[in-house]
């Protein structure tokens, strides 16, 4: 249902434009841990949006839209209320067609000032919080999220992050860490970074 709910059912008829199902089992979905949240940066040419359907499908909690200083795109007015619901749409499909029980949070969109207080946040609930960064020197693979109640992933936008930006998540209590050897589009970086987390914690299950 969406909330957490899943519900097993014998389809006893079809018509045209309908269909009825007998329930059969109800039970509540487990919450995975560690909660995994994905602070996309907003990008260009639809990356962003493809990064919400596949974080979606691979089990992210929450999707954070964050307006970079050097996004390309700008959510402002309509424009910026239309895009976020579009970026619902997008988990919302993805979500029904992975199968899930829950659907993704996508809250409005962050500035920079507002996304490091949310990794205050994160890191003084006990969780950690990541920027993947190209020359950073630490591989995520190599962090230790397993005992974390939160894991956040900050992804750049097609320009990359500001070193000013960086200065101030870093100061808030973000790591900084790479993901590879190779540079990543910004619509791949974040589903890529969220398979790297879920290895080390919810598919090991």
């Amino acid at each position: 249902d969406g909330s957490g709910l899943l519900a097993g059912a014998v389809v006893t008829g079809l018509g045209r434009g309908e269909l009825t199902a007998r329930i059969e089992s109800v039970r509540d979905a487990a919450p995975g841990l560690p909660r995994l949240v994905l602070v996309q940066a907003l990008a260009k040419e639809g990356r962003d949006e493809a990064a919400v359907e596949t974080a979606t499908e691979l089990g992210v909690d929450e999707i954070v839209p964050w307006q970079a200083g050097r996004s390309v795109v700008i959510w402002r007015g309509e424009r910026g209320e239309k895009s976020l619901r579009k970026w619902r749409n997008v988990a919302s499909a993805a979500a029904k067609q992975s199968r899930r029980a829950t659907l993704p949070a996508v809250p409005a969109v962050l500035a920079t000032s507002a996304l490091a207080a949310r990794v205050g946040e994160c890191v003084a609930g006990g969780g950690t919080a990541y920027v993947l960064y190209e020359s950073a020197t630490l591989p995520l693979a190599a962090a230790d999220v397993a005992a974390a109640s939160e894991v956040l992933l900050i992804v750049g936008p097609e320009g990359g992050i500001a070193p000013e930006e960086l200065a101030v998540l870093e100061t808030a209590g973000a790591a900084v860490v790479r993901l590879g050897d190779t540079v990543l589009r910004s619509g791949s970086a974040g589903p890529a970074a969220l398979a790297v987390v879920l290895a080390a914690t919810r598919w090991r299950a």
